[in-house]
Parts: structure tokens; C-alpha cells; sequence
């Protein structure tokens, strides 16, 4: 049976912000999205608000205008990440008027929705559930690395970033799926809220566990799925990036999970981490980073993937020319051109 579910963006579905919905609007095995509450793009279809592909998931003003033109919704997914990860008090109020409706709430933020008192008597009151994705496991759930890492024989791709909120999960699905549409077996580890929400079986998020059980985390989930799914390859979705002082990660994918393979992603109109002159530093160059990669933590990128949010066509064509030629690697930009051209790259890896 289908499990309905509409997004809930607080008028940001055309922003960054809204990445979860953007990923949920992509596509999600876990749920079926009928719909997306947006005041700012009512009206719309969702699909082409965030890539120009209509995928008929219509955008409502409110809640009472989705739940009057739409089937049975048995839950509601908050699409966007805050600053902070709080849950701003406008989304609160809808979220109550969601639960006083009979429908589940999914939360992604940091912020807990099982931990307010009042959220959790309306939710006990109309017999639904509050899901927070975030929350930490439990002591006992959780892994430390133990070196089993090394019984794994496919191949794995991490997609990193230049900085966070690059597309990276994005690519990681693109690449999983169009690589099983060549005829492999191929698996995605999911490192966030996102990845959860669109039905990943393996994985964990990334930022709510403790710091000496990510490198675990990490090995249990590709181990767990190398030892039930036996895939031909798997794709790991990076987090925020090596050098990003806001937050830096990658290096336990490339050394507690040995991923041997990289596919890097770039956005050539971002010049700051976290676009954030005032409060941060400049991005390396991607030759920097690439040299990063392969020299010092022993892993081959494969290619380079372009975020292009923020160029016009012609400027987007113009960088992925430019970095060709000074990278000597393939240049890719899977929103517009998918990612089979990694497919292809990646054949005889996975043969061998």
C-alpha cells in the first residue's frame, strides 16, 4: 500500500534550504509525495519549481488546501533544514495543526519533536506518531570500527564535496540508480535525515551520532549491506567537506570505510564555505582538493560533478570546459546531463 505523505517547506521550496524536500521531491521509496505546502510557490508543480521536470506533485498555500484536494495523507515530512537545526515556531504552529488532523509527523531537524510536552499529547491524542530522524541511537545500537571493513571486495565510490550542501546524496542516488539501469547490483549508504526519508536501507546520520562511533557507523553500514546485498558496487553520500572549518568530514569514508573511489562535487558560484564570506574562509581550488584526495589519503577521483546552481546555461558550460581542461578529468553535471558517462568509467572497476 502507498503511505501518502505531503512536504512541508515554510515557503523556501525554490531556496537551498529546502534541500530535504528537493531530494524528497526527487524521488523516495519510503513514502509517495502527493503534495508540498508552499505559499511562496502555490500553484506549482513541485517538480518543476526545483529542476524544471513536472513529476505532478502540486504546491498548496496551507494545510486545509492540501487535505481538501487530496487523497488519505498519513504523514508529513518537514522538508527544510534551519539554522541551528531549531524548529522555527511558524513551522511549530502548522505542525500541531497536522497532528489535531490525524497525520504523523517526520522531523529532520536537531530539534526534537518527541521532546515537547505539547507535541506529544496531540500526537498521543490522534493516535499518530512523531518521528524524529535525528535522534541519536541508543548506547547499545551503536558501533565501534573494528577493522571487518576489510572483508568487503566491491567497490566503493564516496561522493564528496567541495563544501556542504553541494548535492552530494543527490549524485550518489543519480549514480546508484543509473548504474542498476546498466544491469549492476549497486547500493547507496546514506549519511543523513534525507537519505533515511527516501527509503535507505543502509546507512546512518552522519551529524547525531558520537564523534568515536562514526568510523563504526560507517564500517557497520557498508558491511551490513556488502554481507546481505553482495552489490557490485556501492556509492557513499558524503558529508559537508575535508576542509570546511564549519564542519569537516570525508576522511572517514575514504579511511574507515576504504572507499578507494571518488567522484568530487563543485559549485563554481560558491566562493566561500557555507557561502558565508563574513564567517568563513575561501574554498581551495578543485585541483587542490583532488590533490588532497589522491595524494595524502590514497584514493582516484574518477571525475568531477558541478552544482550549477547560481550560472546561467552558458556560464555552466564555460566552467565544465575549464575545469576539463585543468583537471584532465571528466566533467559532469548530472542535473542537466545524468551520470552515465561515470557509469561507463566505472565498468571496468567494477569487473576487476
Amino acid at each position: 500500500m502507498d503511505i501518502n505523505a505531503i512536504v512541508l517547506t515554510n515557503g523556501q521550496l525554490g531556496q537551498a534550504r529546502a534541500k530535504t524536500a528537493h531530494g524528497l521531491i526527487r524521488g523516495t521509496s519510503r513514502y509517495k509525495i502527493i503534495g508540498v505546502i508552499d505559499e511562496n510557490s502555490a500553484g506549482k508543480d513541485a517538480g518543476e519549481v526545483v529542476d524544471g521536470q513536472n513529476r505532478n506533485i502540486p504546491v498548496f498555500a496551507s494545510l486545509n488546501d492540501a487535505i481538501t484536494q487530496l487523497p488519505a495523507i498519513h504523514y508529513c515530512l518537514i522538508g527544510v533544514a534551519t539554522k541551528g537545526g531549531i524548529l522555527p515556531s511558524e513551522i511549530k504552529s502548522i505542525v500541531a495543526n497536522v497532528l489535531q488532523h490525524g497525520i504523523s509527523v517526520v522531523n529532520g531537524l536537531h530539534e526534537f519533536l518527541n521532546d515537547m510536552p505539547d507535541m506529544v499529547q496531540l500526537a498521543k491524542e490522534n493516535n499518530v506518531q512523531l518521528i524524529d530522524v535525528r535522534r541519536p541511537k541508543p548506547r547499545h545500537e551503536l558501533h565501534f570500527w573494528t577493522g571487518q571493513i576489510r572483508t568487503v571486495t566491491c567497490p566503493r565510490v564516496a561522493v564528496l564535496g567541495t563544501d556542504c550542501n553541494m548535492g552530494k546524496r543527490t549524485t550518489a542516488r543519480f549514480l546508484t540508480e543509473a548504474c542498476r539501469e546498466a544491469g549492476w547490483k549497486a547500493e547507496m549508504i546514506y549519511t543523513g535525515q534525507t537519505g533515511w526519508m527516501q527509503g535507505g536501507k543502509y546507512g546512518f546520520v552522519f551529524d547525531s551520532t558520537p564523534n568515536d562511533f562514526v568510523s563504526g557507523e560507517v564500517e557497520h553500514a557498508i558491511v551490513s549491506c556488502f554481507e546481505q546485498e553482495k552489490p557490485d558496487v556501492m556509492f557513499i553520500e558524503g558529508q559537508s567537506a575535508l576542509r570546511n572549518p564549519s564542519g569537516p568530514c570525508g576522511s572517514e569514508f575514504l579511511l574507515s570505510g576504504e572507499a578507494r573511489y571518488v567522484v568530487l562535487q563543485h559549485a563554481p558560484a560558491r566562493k566561500y564555505f557555507d557561502d558565508n564570506e563574513v564567517l568563513s574562509s575561501p574554498i581551495p581550488p578543485v585541483s587542490s582538493e583532488i590533490e588532497l584526495i589522491q595524494k595524502f589519503y590514497g584514493a582516484t577521483v574518477l571525475a568531477v560533478t558541478l552544482n550549477t546552481q547560481g550560472l546561467t546555461p552558458e556560464q555552466s558550460r564555460s566552467y565544465q570546459q575549464q575545469y576539463a581542461d585543468e583537471l584532465g578529468l571528466p566533467v559532469i553535471l548530472p542535473l542537466e546531463d545524468g551520470v552515465s558517462q561515470i557509469v561507463k568509467l566505472l565498468e571496468n572497476i567494477i569487473k576487476r
